[in-house]
């Protein structure tokens, strides 16, 4: 299956995944930044425009693995194990890093996403979807993450609308 392109509406709460018939392939609930849209470094907003894959991290990790860092850290996602740790910000199963295309809008100085380690990546799956709740990454279901990680290859272009 070839794959041209990714949208997120951040008013839907949804990504969908285009084919190169401009056809969507894929549709699935996202949780985006809670604070809203913006590009800003430290703002905890999710940035619009046009992003690529710039690394896929996690081939092969069991659903639910969790990484800190863009490493695993060898735990898998519990209950018990987020008692111990609570607000912390769960990403797991899969990373897609994104970096901006766009200079002085998501790319370079305090607007860069791939420096603000803006991702789409799996979150435990009690959190709700398509309602906004990350820092700023989109946040899927962990199944759905790790689908939609072996359908794009790097370079996938991303459009993030608001």
């Amino acid at each position: 299956m070839t794959i041209v392109h990714i949208r997120i509406s951040i008013a839907a709460q949804r990504l969908f995944l285009f084919g190169p018939d401009g056809a969507c392939i894929r549709c699935y609930p996202v949780s985006t930044g809670e604070k809203g849209a913006g590009e800003v470094r430290d703002s905890g907003c999710t940035p619009r425009g046009l992003h690529r894959i710039r690394a896929r991290i996690g081939a092969n990790a069991p659903a639910g693995a969790v990484f800190r860092g863009r490493r695993r850290t060898g735990e898998v996602w519990s209950p018990g194990l987020a008692a111990q740790h609570p607000g912390r910000d769960w990403i797991l199963s899969r990373i897609l890093w994104l970096c901006g295309c766009e200079p002085g809008r998501n790319r370079l100085g305090d607007v860069d996403s791939m420096r603000r380690y803006i991702y789409i990546h799996g979150t435990p799956d009690g959190e709700p979807m398509g309602v906004p709740r990350s820092h700023g990454c989109i946040r899927m279901r962990n199944r759905d993450i790790i689908e939609l990680f072996e359908l794009v290859p790097v370079g996938t272009a991303v459009e993030i609308v608001g």
